[in-house]
């Protein structure tokens, strides 16, 4: 992993875990190419990974004949684990279900806020100081309004679990997740106009992928009615920017989004002046001590492999086709 992610994930007691079942080899792998490097390599069982790690290739893979298990300690595996390493049958997993966990708690959030108005009504008050709130407020509520999730992702599964207790009619669209299945967490399946239509607040979990790259378009925006509120956690080319950037100007909607695109916004961009805009600089995924729950995941993932265990949260080649 790089430097930066090394700093921030790797601890003591993590290292602890780690040494209880295996020996760990000290310092950090930033490259694989040096001869030091394959030097590591070359006995090495069980490689953990993070933000920065390199691609492992066809001739990395080759270098480390003993590599059985990479246990990757953030979400994505996407950026570094290529089909060398299934070709030659080497368990993957990642922390992406850890991962999940605080996007899902910020989406809940930022979802009862928008329901509830308090975006809007902030603003108001904020530009009417001086008079009351019952002045200037005029929310709108939770108590029977309607929730879409656009995808059945981790993140997005954990949201449609989070919005149970609450007084909300949760929607959820996802072409390769079947009716009963939906039905099964909690919510209605509904097809994608549908979705757009019926939703007061729209919160996307679809994973950036070449068919996924501007899903939700000018059409299916024109579809939120009026004062609905789009929230976008996953990425923000899954979103037409400029079709986005338009109907907010207009007032007609208003969002929530952790991500851009590009990320961040150009200075100049209009939408950091818009009122009826939140916008957060990624902030949804793991920070802070949230990180402890990434290695705690990826420790455990080691200790189930040299146990002879299989991983709780395995990583397969098909399964890149759907997700991050």
């Amino acid at each position: 992993m790089g430097t930066a992610a090394h700093r921030r994930v790797v601890g003591e007691d993590f290292l602890r875990r780690l040494a209880a079942v295996a020996d760990v080899e000290p310092g950090l792998l930033e490259e694989f190419e040096s001869p030091s490097a394959r030097q590591v390599l070359a006995s090495t069982d069980v490689l953990v990974t993070g933000w920065g790690c390199p691609p492992l290739t066809a001739q990395v893979v080759a270098a480390a004949p003993r590599l059985r298990a990479v246990v990757h300690t953030a979400g994505s595996v996407r950026h570094h684990v290529t089909p060398a390493v299934w070709a030659r049958g080497i368990a993957v997993s990642s922390a992406a279900a850890a991962n999940a966990v605080p996007v899902a708690e910020f989406t809940l959030a930022v979802v009862l806020l928008a329901g509830k108005g308090v975006l809007a009504s902030a603003a108001a008050y904020r530009h009417a100081r001086g008079l009351t709130a019952t002045t200037v407020i005029d929310a709108g509520g939770n108590f029977g309004s309607t929730v879409g999730i656009l995808s059945a992702s981790l993140v997005g599964r954990r949201v449609v679990e989070l919005l149970q207790p609450h007084d909300v009619q949760v929607l959820l669209h996802d072409p390769y997740v079947t009716d009963a299945a939906v039905r099964a967490m909690g919510a209605e399946p509904v097809g994608l106009p549908e979705l757009f239509e019926r939703s007061d607040v729209l919160s996307v979990h679809t994973p950036l992928l070449p068919e996924t790259r501007g899903l939700v378009d000018a059409g299916l925006l024109a579809r939120l009615h009026d004062g609905a509120t789009l929230v976008n956690t996953a990425r923000g080319a899954v979103v037409d920017a400029e079709a986005l950037t338009a109907e907010l100007l207009s007032g007609r909607l208003h969002a929530v989004l952790d991500v851009t695109d590009p990320e961040p916004l150009p200075a100049e961009h209009p939408l950091w002046e818009c009122g009826n805009v939140l916008l957060t600089p990624h902030v949804a995924g793991s920070a802070g001590n949230e990180l402890d729950r990434l290695t705690a995941c990826a420790a455990e993932e080691v200790e189930r492999f040299l146990t002879g265990r299989p991983f709780a949260h395995p990583v397969s080649l098909a399964a890149l086709e759907h997700c991050a």
